[in-house]
């Protein structure tokens, strides 16, 4: 069977449709999902019989095409048994998008493709017509209506570039109601600090996206003068067999005249994406041939605006029997910038493409989103995704939006086999269980980046060890450089043989563990030197045979900040080494947020009022000495009787609206009244 499949480059919710060109396949297609499927390890879940049958999962998106073959069956009979078009009220959630049918087949296709969990049934809410945009009172009402709808697991591909308190009170409200909710990291990398809302969110498993399978996981890497770049292949490059060298020589914009006065014989080229003719479409297969003409070994094509970007050779308007040459790689405008002005006679580099199926997606957002969490948690594949398109078609797709789905498939597998479970103890196994990934030096790349690491299906479904937490943040400072942290424990099946703890991190931290009992291990951290700042470690539990890994952050500080509670007021005592003028304090409260700031100078009390028990985490910005020093805290708050003062940012929406516009009535009138 001939299948013809489209692409383009419109950014799709949290997806990225990455090809120009069409693409025909004979039968190949059916193969395609089934490469990331595996790759995660559900080969062990399917020979137990485990898929997914019984769940069901709510996806928040553009609809699903309930019509596909692989996807079919609208109400209790079908695939999709529910749901609901926040978009057109009254009428099915159809998909008219692709997006939504998209993630619905990598959860749960059966058919022509299979999905991680074939048998799980869906949930269609339609939050989006047409992919471009996305109403987060939508995402929160979708949400709630899920909760409604007795959802076992949301999977949300979607979600807004900055921090919404509505969605994350919704995520929260469905985690209350043991819902375990999976959220897509978003496609704003490399660059860090890039999660938005609902991946900030602390109660939900946050997902970044890897490469898929061996095919479809080149990567490169570039050091010029022995400095590292980061470079992206272009669609249509193909692996070495050995690095390249060679000299690096600047070609403007790789035009044929661009060459003319310049040997690049075997040089590694650099030329500006585009063209400075007004017009001119200077395809990069255009570039290539001109840099292989000219006897170049490779091309680095530099971005005429911020940001990397991914190129293709092979496209739609490429010459009859054009061929790529030599490899090209495609890098941000700064750093091409950087080696264009940095280049000098003597100036040599080394390029290499080859195969890494985990790693980290340069689109993939990054952390962190809070010192006091860890953000994105895992990843798993979501670069080349083939999976379900509407109109009964398939479609290679990009973006965190797929990486989710593959993590949503998997807890519905984890709660086939233990309906027990509660959300938090699905969480523990799918992140304590992951592999490693390492970038192209084979370093392993930052929790920032790759959370605990990529999925791994097989691991969890077979793992007996719940941990919690399965990852943390350590805060140490100078006048405190013990950390002491306690983690419960929960044998599946009862047994406790085998059991080790080793630890993997900076060698300036001491670490002891000890297993007080049967459920509970007691970890010691000692700073052995002041080596202040952010720090990665890992400890790792071996039990039956099973490595579980978790990762963490210290937070070491020179300053710190102490909080004593009483009866809902929080006051502190700032220190710091050396003599300091102003402090910042932020107390927010872990549930759902919500701010409260004050300052002080020396030889005040600062003081604030909290309102109900929870975890509040405390962020202070020190002066001194004219730069700003970070301290932290954490205060678990249980004293409170629930008769303390309501604040304003407690009072419901509804009221607080009301309220407003009182005040602004009141504002106003007296305003016009004085005029």
């Amino acid at each position: 069977m001939k299948i013809i499949v489209i692409f383009s480059l419109t950014i799709v919710l949290l997806g990225i449709s990455i090809f120009l060109q069409p693409i025909e396949r004979d039968d190949e297609i059916q193969t395609m999902l089934q490469r990331s499927v595996p790759f995660v390890g559900t080969e062990i879940p399917r020979i137990d019989g485990a898929d997914g049958a019984g769940i069901k999962i709510a996806v928040i998106d553009t609809g699903v095409d309930f019509n596909h073959p692989d996807l079919l069956g609208w109400g209790p009979d079908g695939k999709v048994v529910g749901g609901f078009n926040f978009i057109n009220e009254g009428k099915p959630p159809l998909d008219t998008n692709g997006h939504g049918t998209q993630v619905a087949g990598v959860i749960a296709a059966d058919g022509q493709i299979v999905g991680i969990a074939p048998k799980a049934k869906i949930l269609a809410y339609k939050v989006s017509e047409d992919g471009e945009g996305v109403s987060s009172e939508l995402i929160t009402r979708a949400i709630e209506k899920a909760i409604e709808d007795e959802a076992d697991i949301i999977n949300i591909s979607l979600g807004v570039n900055k921090t919404n308190s509505k969605i994350d009170r919704a995520v929260n409200q469905a985690l209350d109601k043991e819902i375990f909710v999976v959220t897509a990291a978003g496609n704003d990398g490399p660059g860090l600090k890039s999660i938005g809302s609902p991946g900030r969110n602390l109660g939900s498993v946050t997902v970044g996206a890897t490469y898929n399978n061996l095919t479809s996981s080149l990567v490169a890497t570039l050091e010029i003068d022995e400095k590292p770049y980061t470079v992206i292949p272009m669609v249509g490059s193909s692996k070495l067999d050995e690095p390249i060298t060679g000299k690096i020589v600047s070609a403007g914009y790789g035009k044929i005249e661009d060459f003319e006065n310049i040997d690049v014989r075997d040089a590694i080229v650099i030329v500006e994406r585009g063209s400075d003719v007004e017009g001119q479409l200077l395809y990069f297969s255009i570039k290539e041939t001109n840099a292989a003409n000219a006897g170049a070994k490779a091309l680095i094509v530099y971005n005429n605006n911020p940001e990397i970007f991914l190129g293709e050779l092979i496209h739609e308007f490429i010459e009859e029997g054009y061929t790529p040459r030599i490899p090209v790689v495609s890098i941000d405008r700064e750093e091409g910038l950087e080696i264009k002005e940095s280049i000098t006679e003597k100036s040599s580099g080394i390029l290499e493409l080859f195969y890494n199926p985990d790693f980290v997606a340069h689109f993939s957002s990054r952390g962190p989103v809070s010192p006091f969490y860890i953000k994105p948690e895992i990843v798993a594949p979501g670069a080349y995704i083939n999976t379900t398109q509407n109109n009964a078609a398939y479609n290679f797709t990009s973006g965190t939006s797929y990486a989710a789905p593959h993590v949503s498939g998997a807890a519905a597998l984890l709660l086939q086999k233990n309906p027990e479970l509660h959300h938090h103890e699905i969480k523990s196994l799918l992140l304590t269980t992951v592999k490693p990934v390492s970038d192209a030096y084979g370093q392993e790349f930052s929790i920032h980046e790759a959370g605990a690491g990529r999925l791994d299906i097989g691991n969890a479904y077979n793992a007996k060890l719940i941990i919690e937490p399965p990852n943390f943040v350590a805060i140490a400072s100078s006048d405190n450089n013990l950390v002491q942290k306690q983690f419960k424990l929960k044998s599946i099946d009862g047994t406790w043989d085998g059991f080790d703890v080793t630890f993997d991190g900076p060698e300036f931290i001491k670490f002891e563990g000890e297993l007080a009992d049967e459920y509970i291990l007691n970890v010691r951290m000692s700073m052995l030197e002041d080596n202040f700042g952010e720090h990665e470690g890992t400890m790792m539990i071996t039990h039956e045979g099973t490595q579980y890994r978790i990762p963490f952050l210290l937070q070491y500080t020179q300053g710190s900040i102490s909080v004593n509670e009483n009866n809902g007021k929080l006051s502190f005592d700032v220190f710091h080494p050396d003599e300091w003028s102003f402090v910042k304090i932020s107390v927010i409260n872990s549930k759902d947020g919500i701010e409260h700031t004050t300052t002080t100078t020396p030889g005040k009390t600062a003081k604030i009022d909290v309102f109900g028990n929870g975890q509040y985490w405390i962020d202070a910005k020190i002066r001194v000495n004219g730069t700003t020093s970070n301290a932290y805290n954490v205060i678990e708050i249980t004293s409170l009787n629930g008769n303390q003062p309501i604040s304003f940012f407690d009072i419901p929406e509804r009221q607080i609206g009301i309220i407003s516009i009182v005040i602004i009535g009141i504002a106003v009138f007296g305003f016009l009244k004085r005029r």
